[in-house]
């Protein structure tokens, strides 16, 4: 991407203090961590339901590692706020190109008018 200390505004500062946070996400996966009650146990057993072409899959989650697939689904979390935060930057960062060069035309055409617009 060509940057240019005029292009360094809120959004490619914001956008890129996001990119460093998602480089920083640790281990994640998609899916949702949910409880069920095991026959026969007092301890409840954990179930990662997710989506998967179209269609959702379950996976039994041993107990030693629940805490764990737990914290990698709010990573997933986390990271998806990320990646929008990172989208709605790089909107801005076009919108305000698009406005910056009408801008530029406009103000080329009030001071030399006899000259042909781009």
């Amino acid at each position: 991407m060509k940057a240019t200390n005029s292009s360094k505004n809120r959004h490619h500062t914001r956008r890129e203090a996001a990119l460093a946070k998602i480089g920083q996400t640790g281990p994640f996966i998609e899916g949702h961590l949910s409880q069920f009650k095991r026959p026969g146990c007092a301890k409840p057993g954990w179930h990662l339901t997710f989506k998967k072409e179209g269609k959702t899959s379950t996976v039994y989650v041993p107990m030693d590692l629940a805490d764990d697939v737990k914290a990698w689904t709010q990573n997933f979390q986390r990271l998806k706020k990320l990646i929008r935060e990172v989208t709605r930057h790089s909107l801005g960062l076009v919108r305000g190109h698009v406005a910056n060069r009408r801008a530029a035309q406009r103000s080329r055409a009030l001071t030399n008018p006899s000259a042909p617009e781009p």
